[in-house]
């Protein structure tokens, strides 16, 4: 507060005289080495964003602090970094949201007991609908893959707007 005033061209004994601090305090204060732990938060801060922006501005308190403690060997707690990471307004995107289980509905049954293996070509075909969301709403993709030769045979990417399922 001190400082601030002073920056306005306020002299700091009045200050002081203001606010009720002694004036050798303020300076013992101001000129007092930096504490060990306030260094090491600095030093932390600087990591956190060191590696903050390796992953191009994405990664959040969880993922900074698996890369600083697997990959650089910080002791660091989970916590800490997402308080450092809040104070100094680092935010990784926001995560999607876990899918939902329908309860009661009845999927669809294992027609080749879980055995994939085959002999020849075009003997067994399996296939998946992934839904990918993207910035202008949801695209699905489907992919048709032999078992044999375990290689895609054919695949779509639609929107699914003009798509009508029974």
């Amino acid at each position: 507060m001190i400082d601030q005033l002073f920056d306005a061209w306020l002299p700091t004994k009045a200050c002081c005289r203001t606010l009720g601090v002694s004036a050798p305090g303020y300076y013992k204060y101001k000129h007092r080495p930096i504490a060990p732990t306030q260094m090491r938060r600095q030093w932390l801060t600087a990591l956190i964003r060191e590696v903050h922006t390796a992953g191009r501005d994405t990664y959040g308190s969880r993922r900074v602090h698996a890369e600083l403690t697997l990959d650089m060997g910080v002791q660091v707690s989970e916590r800490l970094v997402a308080v450092l990471m809040s104070m100094n307004r680092i935010a990784g995107l926001p995560s999607v949201g876990k899918v939902k289980r329908l309860c009661g509905v009845v999927t669809a049954g294992d027609l080749v007991n879980r055995k994939f293996h085959r002999h020849h070509p075009n003997e067994l075909w399996v296939t998946d609908i992934t839904e990918h969301p993207t910035r202008e709403g949801k695209v699905y993709c489907c992919a048709v893959l032999d078992a044999f030769r375990r290689r895609i045979i054919g695949w779509s990417i639609d929107t699914g707007r003009c798509c009508r399922f029974s």
